[in-house]
């Protein structure tokens, strides 16, 4: 079994692996509910058009999201650092038409190729647990929003009450692999999954990393009882 570690370039690896099933995957493990989460993060951005960054964007779901729900006025720039997770994206974006909407790069979130208060919004979704230097991320993210502008977190988090605070985990460390590992030939990069979210475990540690770097009006909102939470800014004037 291949193993995997919060390295960048081994997390590269594993998505380039895991490139070819990763929709299918993602919808069967979460039984579609990540269709839901990905759209009520996209909400957090109402109102909001001009240029839209999406971090993190893998095979496009978010920025294709972001164009339905504002379909006028609105572009989105799609990053990502896995290059089968691109081709993936374009695909899907020529499918759909959007190619003409949203605009699709390769490149490192630690280090964005954008001036300051480039975007209206920005977001990441499932891509922070993955980064070493969370901080300098999200700062990132501040530098490119304009002032007034969203940042948006989606990332998997722990329930902390009820029934899925004993469940979910037996199914997130025990289950989620077997599966993953076995429509994907790749059990290590569904085995590293649970291990990712361990160590960022609750919305509250993204919430601070969001208040360190500067942005007002934090709040955090848990979906599905709290095994996924959308924590959300603002930039300052």
């Amino acid at each position: 079994m291949k193993t995997y570690s919060l390295h960048p370039e081994s997390i590269r690896n594993l998505f380039n692996n895991i490139a070819p099933t990763y929709d299918l995957l993602n919808h069967l493990l979460s039984m579609r509910r990540d269709v839901y989460w990905r759209k009520m993060a996209v909400r957090e951005f109402k109102g909001a058009n001009g240029w839209m960054l999406d971090i993190a964007t893998g095979t496009g779901d978010v920025a294709i999201e972001m164009i339905q729900q504002e379909n006028h006025g609105r572009k989105v720039f799609g990053f990502d650092f896995s290059e089968p997770m691109i081709r993936r994206a374009h695909e899907k974006l020529s499918e759909k038409g959007l190619l003409q909407k949203v605009a699709i790069g390769l490149g490192d979130a630690l280090s964005l190729p954008f001036r300051k208060n480039s975007f209206n919004g920005v977001m990441i979704a499932f891509g922070l647990r993955n980064i070493v230097e969370k901080e300098q991320a999200v700062s990132e993210m501040v530098r490119v929003v304009r002032p007034g502008g969203r940042v948006v977190i989606l990332e998997f988090t722990f329930p902390q009450k009820g029934v899925m605070k004993r469940l979910y985990p037996i199914y997130f460390k025990k289950i989620l692999p077997w599966i993953g590992g076995w429509i994907s030939g790749d059990r290590g990069a569904y085995a590293y999954l649970p291990e990712s979210v361990l160590h960022f475990r609750y919305a509250e540690e993204y919430e601070g990393l969001m208040r360190k770097s500067g942005l007002a009006n934090v709040f955090s909102r848990p979906l599905t009882g709290g095994v996924a939470s959308i924590i959300s800014g603002i930039k300052k004037d």
